[in-house]
């Protein structure tokens, strides 16, 4: 991932040296339990230990040297270690495979991932209420087909993203728990020369639950499911800013990014305000997705293992956690400074004469005694009026002077079916589902 998209906590997740932290607290673990059932001499546990807790460097040049002749990066590591350690080093790793290193340490670089990830949605879901309460009878034109439908308030726009990433955050809990998995079964997955309990432990000293039956590696259906997760959060982020995109369109202009002082726009055109934020959000969400495809296809692994899967991960473990992490944290702070326009939103709302009240007179209509259908005839003839004029005349007064309408409806009771509140009587009853 390049670093214009990339956050520090979370990049250094993927760095070789946390990886091979893992890798040596794995190996140690499992020797830890190898001793204590008398398969290695305790010493040879107690040396590792010794070295690490002298908190050494990891010299991660030295192990790529030695990788660049074994062709082997758990063997290489191994052998660097052997190299610091000395003689009591030779007990690793004992009826252990490589898969048990390679896949127990990517659960563990994964859950790592999920809860800086965990702790961004947090931060934008505070930020999404924080603004939603701010505008919840804040009155803006709701768009079907991006046409003006009838009237919502912006707060109610922002209390469904909220929800929609609420579930998103749900579905990551259950994403990092379902990848939060352990496997120390050696060859082919049957622990014929290691005990199932060695697995146990680990599991526990990694806060990982162990996998109940791993062939030689962690099966890949978790691993589509996670990247699946991260995916439909990605697609919840492009939702949100496409609407703010949308919204910072000039002729419509509701809301827009925050622009700070200095910045600019356009190298030729220096009136430009343009929503580059939520545009890189959209580019980004496009990317976490296209992870989910590989990640898929990896579930279809050769008998008890193959390493098909090996190279994509290496890819898209990194880059999709990494630019997620970017993007949430960048979606965070366009909510967090969105510039919000009331005024403009009630411009909108009066704009096309009161058409946004038609399915009012519609249904007062019917309930006057006209069939739905006469009723919807003379709602629309009136309103197309209007259409017509870009707004420039008016449904209300169309109506009152309709002899089909005024015979069934007093000025008093068309006028009642314009009032913009009506349509928010139920704003608390959504905001108490949503929020509580």
């Amino acid at each position: 991932m390049i670093p214009r998209y990339s956050r520090p906590d979370m990049v250094k997740i993927w760095e070789p040296e946390n990886r091979f932290r893992i890798w040596f607290e794995i190996e140690a673990h499992a020797t830890d339990a190898l001793a204590e059932r008398g398969v290695v001499p305790a010493s040879a546990a107690q040396a590792l230990w010794k070295w690490w807790d002298t908190n050494p460097a990891i010299d991660v040049a030295a192990i790529d040297a030695i990788e660049a002749v074994t062709k082997h990066d758990v063997i290489a590591f191994l052998t660097w270690v052997a190299e610091q350690v000395g003689d009591e080093a030779r007990f690793m790793h004992q009826g252990m495979t490589s898969s048990d290193v390679l896949d127990t340490c990517l659960a563990v670089q994964l859950t790592q991932a999920t809860d800086l990830l965990l702790a961004d949605m947090d931060a934008l879901l505070a930020a999404i209420k924080t603004r939603a309460m701010e505008h919840k009878f804040t009155p803006t034109i709701g768009r079907s087909h991006g046409i003006h439908a009838e009237p919502v308030t912006f707060g109610m726009k922002l209390a469904q993203a909220y929800a929609e990433f609420a579930r998103g955050r749900e579905r990551l809990v259950a994403a990092r728990a379902e990848i939060a998995t352990c496997a120390i079964s050696g060859a082919v997955g049957t622990f014929a020369n290691i005990d199932p309990g060695v697995e146990a432990h680990v599991a526990a000293k990694l806060g990982l639950a162990i996998e109940p039956v791993s062939t030689q590696v962690i099966p890949r259906d978790r691993h589509a499911m996670y990247f699946a997760t991260l995916g439909v959060i990605a697609s919840s982020i492009e939702r949100l800013a496409t609407e703010v995109r949308h919204l910072q369109r000039t002729e419509v202009l509701e809301a827009e990014e925050y622009f700070s002082p200095g910045q600019k726009g356009s190298s030729a055109m220096p009136h430009k305000r343009n929503p580059v934020l939520t545009e890189n959000l959209t580019g980004l969400a496009r990317m976490v997705r296209g992870y989910v495809t590989p990640a898929l296809e990896n579930v279809a692994l050769w008998h008890e293992r193959d390493i098909s899967h090996s190279s994509v991960e290496r890819y898209i473990g990194p880059d999709a956690t990494i630019t997620l992490d970017f993007a949430l944290g960048r979606l965070t702070g366009v909510i967090d400074k969105l510039l919000i326009y009331p005024e403009r939103m009630q411009k909108n709302l009066d704009r096309m004469g009161g058409l946004v009240h038609s399915q009012r007179v519609l249904l007062a209509l019917t309930q006057a005694g006209i069939s739905r259908e006469d009723s919807y005839r003379i709602v629309q003839r009136n309103a197309m009026k209007v259409w017509k004029s870009d707004g420039a005349e008016s449904l209300m007064e169309l109506l009152k002077a309709d002899a089909d309408v005024s015979a069934k409806m007093s000025a008093e009771e068309i006028e009642d079916r314009f009032n913009l509140d009506y349509h928010f009587k139920h704003i608390d009853t959504i905001f108490e589902r949503v929020f509580g």
